[in-house]
């Protein structure tokens, strides 16, 4: 997909603080410290749209970028970073969990997980809650490039069946640095767009 233009909108905290929109919207999720930051701006190839921060748990509020015009990307918070207190661990899943099943132009979640790791217990806590709560998602792996070509077979192998155990889901991999996957993503993101246009 090309993209014309991509700006910041508005960050919030609550669901009084969304921006007004009947566009289509995709969320980024992942732990602190995945690489999402990164991710976005390499999806949309604008170097320093999405801040990207050394200190892991930074971001601690939704902030949305309209692309094109078009659609919406909604970059949440990350989760999991042992430093943030627990209370504000326990406010950013509140405010998680409210946007992924209030949202109603909300079209899929990318979940974001680093290749080079096992599955955590609050990643695989994610996934369930997803699928529990029916919200589509799509399942990435990044740094890629920190790996070498049979680490990275052997990696989505194990990865494929600790989160989808022979089922239907796939697991995409990428990377920020080379745009690996770039096009993947791309594909299934514009599928479900205009999947939402017909409808």
């Amino acid at each position: 997909m090309k993209i014309i233009s991509a700006k910041f909108l508005t960050g919030a905290v609550s669901s009084k603080q969304y921006p007004d929109s009947v566009c289509p919207e995709l969320a980024f999720v992942g732990r602190s410290n995945v690489g999402k930051s990164s991710l976005i701006n390499s999806l949309l190839n604008k170097k320093k749209l999405v801040k990207t921060s050394q200190t892991p748990g930074k971001t601690q509020e939704i902030n949305f970028f309209k692309i094109n015009n078009d659609f919406i990307f909604a970059d949440l918070p990350g989760y999991g970073f042992a430093k943030v207190p627990q209370s504000v661990q326990r406010r950013w899943r509140k405010m998680i969990e409210n946007y992924l099943l209030r949202r109603e132009t909300l079209l899929a979640v990318i979940f974001i997980i680093d290749l080079r790791r096992d599955p955590s217990p609050l990643d695989l806590d994610l996934q369930r809650w997803l699928e529990a709560c029916g919200v589509e998602y799509l399942l990435v792996g990044t740094k890629v490039d920190k790996l070498s070509q049979s680490e990275i077979k052997k990696q989505v192998n194990k990865l494929n069946i600790a989160y989808f155990d022979g089922g239907k889901g796939e697991l995409l991999i990428y990377s920020s640095k080379s745009s690996r996957g770039r096009k993947e993503l791309w594909s299934e993101i514009t599928f479900r767009l205009e999947e939402f246009r017909r409808n």
